[in-house]
């Protein structure tokens, strides 16, 4: 039998949640490696929505299912709950709620799924988490509502504050992939320094097979790709800023007559529309490609033939793509706001994400100058190796036993420690 049960918060669908599926994936992938302890994982999932992880499960993880929907009898407890924990949330408020605080929906809770399967630890890996007894780690990635509020309405404010607030009261751990987002949950929600961790992720792409030449090629002519381009793989939410590449590569061709090709890989959500007409308006119709969505072995593939990535975000916790194009030995250049000067260190060039010229300076170099892109490409391998999934595993295992009280190995308390800011 087990020492300790651990649950890993999977419920989503794939495709959809972007860079919080593939860090799940690495997650499962250490995981999946560690042979020499006695932990069973366990990873939270809906019916119907578990494929997307399957392949990366090793012989000590499993899925466990919740239910489609809730019964009454859950219905109930849910708002029981809820009732419970407005004064936790009042007392974190700090008094200034955007809508009276009994309005605002806060975390549901648990249906029981966990609990009867006697799980020891509760991994909240995606920031809508539930109420439960369990002790739970809980992972508020960004605090984007708070530095972008106008990407997001009143009362979305409202509930990303109050969900979050409450699920970082209930946390027995919080942990953050950054010194940068540590400094930013400390400021906003008061938790005591000792209980907000750093654990970087791995490149999320380091648990991918590679594909081997002949499928990278008809990938390439399935997805019809120009042999040439630079590659921004990332959902097109708003801060993502997609439009600001887009103008920045308008500037290049009518300034310059420089014609750089895009190709955007991701999710289109409903803000696509909106750069469909932009690419229409600045005429880029034959540069911009749209692959969507893209399976590990393509995304891979993407990579292979890049010239570069440009990562225009202007909000980021930790950039999954920057990581991965370290890994891949394929040169970046990258916005220079919240964590991201952080995570590239001197192996990425930097730009002003709300200047279209600084991002055309930063594109046009990388575009040109194969000296530079070998540098890059050099240096951005070295950041990356840093960093692996054994290491992130370990890392979480630790704190998962600390967490459910369990005994620590000498390494455990060094890897806590360096997870420490203390």
């Amino acid at each position: 039998m087990p020492d300790l049960r651990v649950a890993i918060d999977a419920r989503l669908t794939s495709g959809v949640a972007g860079g919080v599926e593939s860090v799940i994936i690495g997650l499962a992938h250490g995981l999946e490696g560690l042979t020499d302890g006695r932990e069973r994982y366990l990873f939270l999932c809906r019916a119907g929505s578990t494929s997307w992880l399957e392949p990366y499960l090793g012989p000590n993880a499993d899925i466990l299912l919740v239910p489609a929907t809730p019964d009454g009898g859950a219905v109930a407890r849910a708002r029981g709950a809820i009732k419970r924990a407005v004064p936790i949330a009042r007392d974190t408020w700090r008094k200034r709620p955007l809508l009276p605080l009994e309005r605002i929906p806060g975390p549901h809770a648990s249906d029981g799924t966990i609990e009867r399967a006697g799980i020891d630890v509760m991994h909240f890996t995606i920031q809508d988490g539930f109420l439960t007894r369990v002790p739970s780690i809980y992972h508020p990635h960004d605090l984007q509502h708070v530095h972008l509020p106008s990407y997001f309405s009143a009362r979305e404010r409202a509930i990303r504050d109050a969900r979050y607030r409450v699920l970082c009261s209930q946390a027995a751990e919080v942990v953050v992939t950054s010194q940068w987002v540590r400094r930013d949950v400390l400021a906003h929600y008061g938790l005591a320094p000792d209980r907000v961790r750093v654990i970087p992720w791995a490149a999320p792409t380091a648990a991918y097979a590679d594909p081997t030449p002949g499928e990278a090629d008809t990938i390439h002519g399935r997805l019809h790709l120009p042999p040439r381009y630079l590659l921004y793989p990332a959902q097109t939410w708003p801060h993502k800023n997609h439009a600001g590449l887009l103008r920045a590569i308008a500037l290049l061709r009518q300034r310059d007559g420089l014609v750089v090709d895009l190709v955007f890989s991701g999710h289109r959500n409903e803000n696509a529309r909106a750069l469909d007409r932009l690419v229409d308006a600045l005429d880029l119709r034959q540069q911009v490609y749209w692959t969507g969505f893209v399976r590990p072995v393509e995304l891979l593939a993407l990579y292979r033939q890049a010239v570069g990535v440009v990562i225009p975000s202007k909000f980021e916790a930790a950039s999954g793509p920057l990581w991965e194009a370290f890994q891949a030995g394929v040169p970046a250049a990258v916005s220079a706001v919240t964590s991201l000067p952080e995570q590239a260190g001197d192996a990425a060039l930097l730009f002003d994400p709300d200047d279209p010229a600084s991002i055309a300076m930063a594109v046009r170099r990388l575009w040109t100058d194969p000296v530079l892109r070998q540098a890059l490409s050099d240096a951005g391998r070295r950041n990356v190796a840093r960093y692996d999934w054994d290491t992130t595993a370990r890392r979480f295992r630790a704190e998962y036993r600390a967490v459910a009280g369990r005994s620590l190995s000498e390494q455990d308390d060094l890897l806590r420690a360096a997870s420490s800011p203390l």
